[in-house]
């Protein structure tokens, strides 16, 4: 407690929170864990802040020809693009409805297709393209585009990229899984329609590099399931399909069935080609099955569980607690009972994918900060005819991290450093995977581009 006339700490103060961190390690049962989390949490961030600062580049040029192709020329304020006022008018005709129609309003879209016997009951893509009626394909074209127009268009070039430099505002750990969430401007959410404006600046050019299943490589490392690690381990120097790792250890038919089935195991599928393979999987694989499966019985008792790092689920609230107790009144009927069922199901869906996906999250925050540590040290370009970037400095003569989604990193380079930079991002792979699974032998193999268009780095 503060002494007489002292002000309290300032729960903001970088010192104060540096001694609460130390505190909670100090103080938990397994402080090595808890220590490289936060030191990965910090580095994330500062990775982040540093990508905000630098921003990625941009072409708005690029951008408004996309838009102009797409839409129409930019519209005065607010009126439609030419596109999409056409299109209007085409949903109008199929419905018989008049002028004043505004395809924008669900309700009342809703509502004119009710009276011209449409038969849909929401406005789902995948509602409507089991329908047979003329207005399905003016409609199902004006949803895209105006999802173009609103998430990427003018607005959001004047906003987010005014001067040829795209600034996301990352939010680190702002799922609750431990993954990066976003404020603005759609970082987590770009899509490919548009990335043909990111473009390196002259001289420059894009190291891309996203890890091939990441996740199921992630639970076998977790559950030390040696059968699964090996399914996926590079040979001869060639990165495996995990997949295809998977289907030649006979558990499966196909490559298909085995991400199906991996994916039903990770986010709990119970229907379909998920279930048929399952219990195949579980026969190949039992200490990767075993893992997700006890972590969705303690999710369904309401428990805890935790990632690799230490990173704790959160409780399900009151609600859960509430609905649960009924379930085991003496007057609860059948829908009390479903209910509490159907509940206790979907908590353990998540904490089955928490262990997973939280880990992941880790292994990419390792990633991060070891690519950042690396770029640093290998410096300026000193090559004959260097060019800076446009980004400001410090990172205008160096390579440096300017995206990141979830398992993808994107590093803007000097092209006389592009090959460096690229063998520094795997080493960095390899790297995170020490830091958090030891000698366990489990490959996180990646793919890398070098391209001078991020559009064009997945071909």
């Amino acid at each position: 407690m503060p002494g007489p006339g002292t002000a309290p700490a300032n729960p903001l103060d970088p010192f104060t929170e540096l001694t609460a961190q130390l505190r909670a390690i100090k103080d938990s049962t397994d402080p090595g864990r808890l220590r490289l989390l936060l030191a990965a949490e910090s580095a994330g961030a500062l990775a982040a802040a540093e990508m905000h600062h630098a921003g990625l580049p941009w072409r708005g040029d690029i951008h408004d020809e996309i838009l102009t192709d797409a839409l129409g020329p930019r519209p005065r304020p607010g009126a439609r693009p030419a596109k999409l006022e056409a299109l209007a008018h085409q949903i109008r005709t199929a419905l018989d409805a008049p002028p004043t129609l505004n395809p924008d309003s669900h309700p009342d879209l809703l509502r004119a297709m009710e009276y011209a016997g449409v038969g849909a009951r929401s406005l789902r893509k995948w509602e409507l393209e089991k329908l047979d009626h003329p207005v399905i394909a003016p409609l199902l074209e004006y949803k895209s585009l105006y999802r173009l127009y609103t998430a990427n268009g003018w607005n959001w070039l004047d906003t987010w990229a005014p001067d040829g430099r795209f600034r996301m505002e990352y939010v680190v750990g702002g799922v609750v899984t431990g993954r990066w969430a976003s404020t603005g401007g759609g970082a987590l959410q770009l899509p490919h329609n548009v990335r043909r404006a990111v473009v390196s600046d002259p001289g420059w050019t894009f190291v891309v590099a996203d890890a091939a299943q990441l996740e199921p490589r992630v639970l076998a490392a977790l559950s030390r399931d040696e059968r699964m690690a090996a399914a996926g381990r590079s040979k001869d120097g060639a990165s495996t399909d995990m997949y295809a790792g998977i289907v030649a250890t006979g558990a499966v038919d196909s490559r298909e069935h085995a991400k199906v089935g991996m994916l039903g195991a990770m986010y709990g599928g119970t229907t379909g080609v998920s279930a048929q393979v399952l219990p195949r999987l579980a026969r190949a694989f039992p200490q990767a099955i075993d893992l997700v499966e006890r972590a969705a019985r303690a999710g369904e008792r309401g428990e805890v569980v935790t990632t690799r790092l230490g990173r704790s689920s959160p409780r399900p609230g009151e609600s859960w607690a509430a609905v649960q107790g009924s379930a085991f009144d003496e007057d609860a009927g059948a829908d009390a009972q479903s209910r509490a069922r159907s509940q206790t199901r979907s908590w353990g869906r998540f904490t089955r994918n928490f262990v997973v996906q939280g880990t992941a999250a880790e292994w990419a925050l390792c990633w991060i900060a070891s690519i950042r540590r690396r770029l640093w040290a290998l410096g300026e370009d000193t090559s004959d005819g260097a060019r800076p970037g446009l980004a400001p400095a410090p990172f205008d003569r160096r390579p440096h991290l300017v995206f990141f989604l979830h398992d993808e990193v994107v590093v803007h380079a000097p092209a006389a450093l592009a090959r460096l930079v690229a063998q520094e991002v795997r080493a960095a792979a390899e790297e995170a995977g020490r830091l958090l699974f030891g000698d366990f032998p489990v490959d996180f193999p990646l793919s890398v581009a070098v391209t001078e268009s991020y559009a064009d780095a997945k071909g």
